[in-house]
C-alpha cells in the first residue's frame, strides 16, 4: 500500500512541503511532516471560514489549501461504501 501525500504551504516562507498523511476525515487531517527519527505528528483543522485546514508545527504556521468540501469528495471518491448520504 501506497502512503497518501498531500501538499502544504508554510506561511512564513511560502513554501510547499509534501508530506505524509496519517489519517484524513472532513474535520481534521493528521499528518507526518519529516522523516525517521526526524518526523513530527501535526494535526490540521479546518479554518473558520471552511476554505482551508491550519495547524502549526515546530512552532511554524502550515496550510492545507483545500476546502471541507474538496476534502470530502476526495474521501468519497477513495472510498464510495462510506459516502454521506
Amino acid at each position: 500500500m501506497k502512503d497518501e501525500t498531500i501538499k502544504v504551504r508554510a506561511t512564513d516562507s511560502g513554501q510547499l512541503i509534501d508530506v505524509v498523511v496519517y489519517s484524513k476525515r472532513e474535520g481534521l487531517i493528521e499528518i507526518i511532516v519529516g522523516e525517521g527519527v526526524h518526523s513530527t505528528k501535526c494535526e490540521l483543522k479546518p479554518t473558520s471560514n471552511g476554505f482551508s485546514y491550519a495547524g502549526n508545527v515546530l512552532g511554524r504556521e502550515i496550510v492545507y489549501e483545500r476546502t471541507r468540501q474538496q476534502v470530502q469528495d476526495d474521501l468519497d471518491s477513495a472510498k464510495p461504501s462510506t459516502r454521506r448520504r
